[in-house]
């Protein structure tokens, strides 16, 4: 386990909230009993904060608005489509509403959408297998083939397990191809660590996000402050982010 993976499962809202009470309750019996109360406090507001709707629009609603959505006809062309692997929230439309297979809008839609409004000729799929069976390029391959791209003008990208490895080797194929122009398609919140790996490649992507998953939803119930299950889900992710960027920006990565 790499040290990103282990800070950023430490960092999710309850696996830290119980970290910290375990934590307070041996000092508690040690008779450290302020600092023990200031942990346990700290625990439970980052809960707390983390369970509000509005700071998941906040803190995620800053990742993705860093590069708007546009639909495919309104993108400009290009040499080719790079699409990451990864998901985020099975593609849900609205990350505070249930889950509708229906509405939902991966990856591959958007990058499907692209080809479709003859924005590129070419699709560069770019994830290795995550479990060690079929490899997320080839995944998303056929998903672009069932959704019309043919399979010439697909191109698969099957060695890469990081954001920053989709950038290199995904240069590698791009260059290989004199092709310097391209669309980058991945979730929102994810673009703005997606465009700063492919700059750190001396390349220039045109960010062509899936549409933006953190926003108001259209219930006129919705409760801004209201502690919510799905916003403590939805936290993981927008927490992963924020650090993918701290430790990029550390290791020089971008």
């Amino acid at each position: 386990m790499t040290i990103t993976v282990f800070l950023g499962n430490l960092l999710i809202p309850l696996n830290l909230s119980v970290t910290l009470l375990v934590l307070a309750l041996l000092l508690f019996i040690l008779r450290w009993r302020k600092t023990a109360g200031l942990l346990a406090t700290g625990a439970l507001a980052w809960v707390v904060f983390w369970s509000l709707p509005t700071s998941s629009l906040w803190a995620g609603g800053l990742l993705e608005q860093r590069y708007p959505y546009a639909p495919a006809a309104q993108m400009p062309a290009a040499q080719a489509i790079v699409v990451l692997g990864g998901n985020s929230a099975n593609g849900r439309r609205n990350w505070f509403e249930p889950y509708d297979r229906d509405t939902a809008i991966q990856r591959t839609d958007t990058a499907a959408q692209l080809y479709a409004a003859g924005r590129a000729p070419l699709v560069v799929v770019s994830g290795a297998a995550l479990d060690g069976g079929q490899s997320e390029a080839a995944m998303m391959a056929s998903a672009l083939e069932r959704s019309g791209v043919p399979a010439e003008a697909i191109v698969k990208e099957n060695q890469s397990d990081t954001t920053r490895e989709n950038a290199v080797y995904s240069a590698q194929l791009l260059r290989e191809r004199g092709i310097e122009r391209f669309l980058l398609v991945t979730s929102a919140l994810h673009m703005p660590r997606s465009m700063a790996s492919f700059q750190k490649q001396g390349l220039n992507p045109i960010a062509a996000p899936s549409p933006p998953q953190i926003v108001v939803p259209d219930d006129p119930d919705f409760a801004f402050w209201l502690p919510d299950m799905r916003a403590l889900n939805a936290s993981r992710s927008i927490i992963k982010e924020y650090l993918g960027l701290l430790v990029y920006w550390a290791r020089g990565w971008i």
